[in-house]
């Protein structure tokens, strides 16, 4: 195996590899930068920060495929059919145990 494998195998484990060239100068420029407490979300408030979350949910939200009305018709119909059958299978296997139970404490 070359490094790099070594390095994308030992990597996906979270075990850590030496640093490359790349990575001690990332870490030279930053110990550079004066330190901040709690980045952007730190210095706002309660509110901020609630208006913060809402504004990430209406993002996260515009990103969903939503399903057409054909589609959704489709899936709901499945899974009332699926129930129904599920409902069949628990009534038959109850009514079976019930005479089992019957049959045996008579």
């Amino acid at each position: 195996m070359t490094r790099n494998q070594v390095r994308s195998v030992t990597d996906a484990v979270g075990s850590i590899d030496m640093p490359d060239a790349q990575d001690e100068a990332a870490e030279s420029k930053d110990s550079k930068k004066k330190a901040r407490k709690g980045g952007k979300r730190g210095k706002k408030g309660p509110l901020g920060r609630l208006a913060l979350f809402y504004r990430q949910v209406v993002a996260e939200l515009r990103k969903v495929v939503w399903p057409t009305r054909s589609q959704l018709t489709t899936y709901t119909t499945v899974v009332i059919v699926f129930v129904v059958i599920m409902i069949g299978i628990v009534t038959l296997i109850d009514s079976g145990f019930s005479q089992v139970v019957k049959y045996v404490f008579g």
